[in-house]
C-alpha cells in the first residue's frame, strides 16, 4: 500500500494556542497539499478563551487546501478528552496526534506513515530521544520523560525510548478499539499501556524537536509526570 492510496487523519487538540496555531496549520496545510499524501485535519478546540477559535474558523473557511473537520467543546475538558472527541470523526486508515504548538515538525509525519506502510505495522512512535541533536527545554522535563519511559518498559516489557512523545501514529481501527478514559495528559501512558497489553510492539523513528518554554505556553507540569506513573501502574496491576 502506498501513501497516496490511503487517507491520514491528523488530530489536533487545541487550547489557547493563538501564537502558534496558525503557523502550525499553515505548515501542515502546505505540506500535505503538495506531497501527494491524502490527509484530513481534525481540529478540536477544547474551549479556548483566546482567539484560537477564530483562527480555526478562518483557516478552515479561507486557507485550507485539504479537508478540515472542526469541533469545539462547550467547556475545557483536557487534551485526552479532545483526542477522544476527535477520534470519533477520523476517516483515515491511520491517525496521528499533532500538538497545536511548533515543537514538532509535521514533515516527520510523512516519514512515520511511510514506515508504518512499508513495515505493515499498526503503531509507530516518533522518538525525540533517538535524534541526539534535539535540545530539551528543562532538565526536569527531560529526566521526567526518561523516567516515565523506564517505568513503561519495566512494566510492559517494551523497548521504547520516548513514551511521552506527541507523535503517536496508529491504525485508526486499532486506537478506536481501545476503551480510552483519559481526559488530560494521561492519554500517552494510557494508550501506550493498553496497546502493550494487547500484545503490540511499538517501533520508533527519530524525529525533530523544538521545545518551547513555560513563558511561551508550555502547559505540562511536574504533576503530570506523577499521574503518568500512576496510570502505568493502574493499567498494569488493577485493570
Amino acid at each position: 500500500m502506498k501513501q497516496t492510496d490511503i487517507l491520514l487523519s491528523i488530530l489536533i487538540p487545541v487550547f489557547n494556542e493563538e501564537h502558534t496555531l496558525l503557523p502550525l496549520l499553515q505548515k501542515v496545510n502546505a505540506l500535505f497539499s503538495a506531497n501527494g499524501v491524502r490527509a484530513e485535519l481534525i481540529i478540536v478546540d477544547d474551549h479556548s478563551t483566546d482567539t484560537s477559535s477564530l483562527i480555526i474558523t478562518e483557516f478552515a473557511e479561507k486557507q485550507a487546501l485539504i479537508p478540515v473537520k472542526t469541533l469545539r467543546h462547550d467547556k475545557n475538558r483536557g487534551k485526552g478528552f479532545a483526542i477522544r472527541s476527535g477520534l470519533v470523526e477520523a476517516s483515515g486508515v491511520y491517525t496521528i496526534i499533532q500538538d497545536a504548538d511548533l515543537e514538532y515538525d509535521p514533515a516527520d509525519i510523512v516519514r512515520l506513515l511511510d514506515y508504518a506502510l512499508t513495515n505493515n505495522t499498526s503503531v509507530v512512535y516518533g522518538s525525540r530521544i533517538l535524534n541526539r541533536t534535539n535540545p530539551y527545554s528543562y532538565r526536569s522535563f527531560y529526566l521526567g520523560g526518561r523516567f516515565v519511559t523506564f517505568v513503561t518498559n519495566c512494566l510492559y516489557g517494551l523497548k521504547i525510548s520516548d513514551e511521552p512523545t506527541c507523535y503517536k501514529l496508529f491504525k485508526t481501527s486499532l486506537i478506536r478499539s481501545i476503551p480510552l478514559t483519559c481526559t488530560g495528559f494521561e492519554f500517552c501512558p494510557e494508550v501506550t499501556a493498553k496497546v502493550a497489553k494487547m500484545g503490540y510492539t511499538i517501533p520508533e523513528m527519530a524525529i525533530s524537536y523544538y521545545p518551547r518554554s513555560k513563558d511561551e505556553g508550555k502547559k505540562i507540569v511536574w504533576f503530570d509526570g506523577v499521574k503518568a506513573i500512576w496510570v502505568l501502574f493502574k493499567y498494569r496491576f488493577f485493570n
